[in-house]
């Protein structure tokens, strides 16, 4: 039987645990990396050991989710390593993205996933796609892990099929009213932004075409 506690700051009591883990370079691997893309990977394989590998198995029978290792992952670079130094993004390759990601679902696949949404889910299609306002208001908060990001398209009746969702969107306004559903959002409990998919009834494929109005 456990003895894991919480402590006063939420965080999952440490387990007297080494992580000493070493990657053996077994399809020589390594000869395809560049030094900066090995010292990216043994910063992210030490913060992994100090702050993933010692709580994770606490996290899970507490049943919490460390939200205090979500600046951590700022501070360290694991969020949006890819995208522009500009707004606050690492300015990386996806070498390097990969890297850390590998790294990250070795110590836990469930923290792999915070940070890979936040990444690659939530910040990218703001990148891409956002209006200039947009970038500067949300980038640098979710580098930061200042704000923790969400990515919602699952819904019941059609799992990740976005051509197949129910949920629409129709102008307000000035705004969009949302209705509908969604299932399984990663982050979802916890997220301070979420990049919500929906049809918008306004679009003139909506009710016409499958994925009419997919926004």
């Amino acid at each position: 039987m456990s003895t894991d506690t919480l402590t006063p700051n939420g965080q999952a009591a440490k387990r007297n645990f080494v992580d000493d883990f070493e990657s053996p370079d077994f399809y020589q691997i390594d000869d395809l990396l560049t030094e900066e893309h090995k010292l990216i990977r043994s910063s992210i394989r030490d913060f992994v050991k100090k702050e993933i590998t010692p709580y994770v198995e606490g996290w899970a029978e507490q049943n919490h989710f460390p939200y205090e290792i979500v600046k951590k992952f700022g501070e360290i670079g694991a969020f949006g390593p890819t995208v522009s130094e500009e707004y606050g993004g690492g300015g990386l390759d996806y070498t390097s993205y990969g890297l850390i990601m590998q790294e990250i679902e070795r110590g836990d696949s469930g923290m792999r996933s915070t940070a890979s949404v936040q990444g690659s889910l939530v910040m990218y299609p703001i990148y891409a796609y956002g209006s200039e306002e947009q970038k500067r208001k949300y980038l640098p908060k979710l580098a930061s892990g200042e704000y923790l990001g969400a990515y919602s398209l699952s819904e019941a009746g059609s799992g990740t099929d976005a051509a197949a969702m129910v949920a629409k969107a129709s102008e307000d306004g000035d705004f969009y009213t949302l209705n509908g559903e969604k299932m399984w959002v990663t982050n979802g409990t916890t997220a301070d932004l979420f990049v919500l998919f929906a049809k918008v009834t306004d679009h003139p494929d909506y009710g016409e075409k499958k994925h009419g109005g997919v926004t």
